[in-house]
């Protein structure tokens, strides 16, 4: 007999857009939960990202973050598609959504409108910044967090160009996915203990803020702060993948013991002979001028050399990759990360395999990204069934 998937029985009912919700719920979808993505009658926003697809809706984005959904498109605007969600409400373990506040109750989906509906349900609010704040009715997407974060001033610490700039991804995103599908589980844990459901709300801002100052607050988490906010090594602005012969490797001499043996395998180890790099604290204290005499010295091997050479006296270092290049990677090749599959619609594609293993469950076959609708005659039905069931 086959074991049952970590969440399999639970239903949540997904309404949310973009990366931040459709983030959350690919992760709880992953692991066994039936998730039932709401999207209006022309589909999320986010399907069109990429080069056009074969088939309308279905972009490249969409096929990783919405992977493992069943897709039902309604217009809630009109009575009987409302009327749909209502019933399928009352099916669900956790309603999930990124609807703003005033518009989602004008819609007659607030909180209390679906706990009228389901009264033991988790009602889950992915939105931009927190109640309560000034900025709690503005609108939100990722670089308006990395902005008000101060992420964007973290690359001017480091390289000196005092332009504030972007992290080329959607990280304040995806983070605060992240801490959506942890609060969907506790929030499941605790109704399933005490048959509570509640309100749960996930600001992105906030979510992103807390991410960034775990090490970030540094001596400001003192009163009075004992150094400037920032962690030092993190923004170091020799701290860089260094040169070799053929590319760039990162090489982390955490400990003191790395330095002393790195400066041997460099050839120079003259070097901590010297003040101040003569002893443990004077090497913690400038590792900025040792991270430049590193760089001197990695051009004389190539990158494999280097992570041979190193990774064998328990030095961590590893090629500074091209992105384009990762599916080339032997760890991710050997361990299946990228699994080859064929969509019924779109053909060939990659899907990565979810990154945590259970060993009570192994990775099941993930249901393909779905089309719009593609699976609303089914879920209607289901829901016909069930109200027949209670009559």
């Amino acid at each position: 007999m086959t074991a049952p998937k970590m969440l399999e029985g639970i239903r949540i009912v997904d309404m949310t857009s973009v990366i931040f919700g459709p983030y959350a719920t690919q992760t709880l979808a992953d692991c066994g939960a039936d998730v039932i993505k709401v999207e209006p009658l022309s589909g999320d926003q986010f399907r069109g990202a990429g080069k056009p697809a074969k088939t309308k809706g279905m972009g490249a984005c969409h096929m990783t973050l919405n992977r493992g959904k069943r897709s039902i498109a309604l217009d809630l605007k009109g009575d009987g598609d409302a009327e749909t969600l209502r019933g399928l409400l009352g099916t669900a373990d956790v309603f999930i959504h990124n609807v703003r506040k005033a518009g989602v109750e004008r819609l007659g989906f607030g909180y209390d409108d679906v706990r009228a509906i389901k009264p033991d349900i988790v009602y889950v609010h992915c939105t931009g910044f927190g109640s309560g704040g000034p900025y709690e009715p503005l609108q939100c997407y990722d670089d308006i967090v990395q902005a008000a974060s101060g992420m964007t001033s973290m690359m001017t610490r480091s390289d000196g160009n005092p332009a504030p700039r972007y992290v080329p991804a959607a990280i304040a995103d995806k983070v605060a996915g992240l801490h959506a599908a942890y609060a969907v589980m506790a929030a499941i844990i605790h109704k399933l203990r005490t048959g509570e459901g509640q309100f749960v709300e996930v600001p992105m801002f906030e979510a992103f803020t807390h991410f960034s100052l775990e090490e970030h607050l540094f001596g400001a988490v003192f009163d009075p702060p004992t150094e400037p906010i920032v962690y030092k090594r993190q923004v170091e602005p020799a701290r860089q993948p260094f040169p070799t012969a053929d590319g760039h490797v990162s090489i982390v001499p955490y400990v003191d013991a790395n330095w002393i043996a790195l400066f041997e395998l460099l050839g120079a180890p003259e070097i901590l002979r010297v003040n101040p790099f003569d002893t443990p604290i004077g090497r913690f204290r400038n590792q900025g001028a040792l991270y430049r005499k590193v760089a001197e010295l990695t051009p004389a091997k190539a990158s494999a050399e280097w992570v041979n050479i190193l990774n064998d006296v328990g030095i961590p270092c590893m090629p500074a990759r091209d992105i384009a290049d990762i599916f080339d990677d032997p760890h991710l090749k050997q361990t299946g990360f990228f699994k080859h599959r064929e969509h019924p619609s779109e053909g060939g594609y990659f899907e990565m395999q979810p990154p945590v293993r259970f060993s009570a469950r192994r990775n099941a076959d993930i249901r393909p990204a779905p089309r719009i609708d593609d699976h609303g005659e089914d879920i209607r039905a289901e829901l016909a069934a069930h109200k027949a069931g209670q009559e």
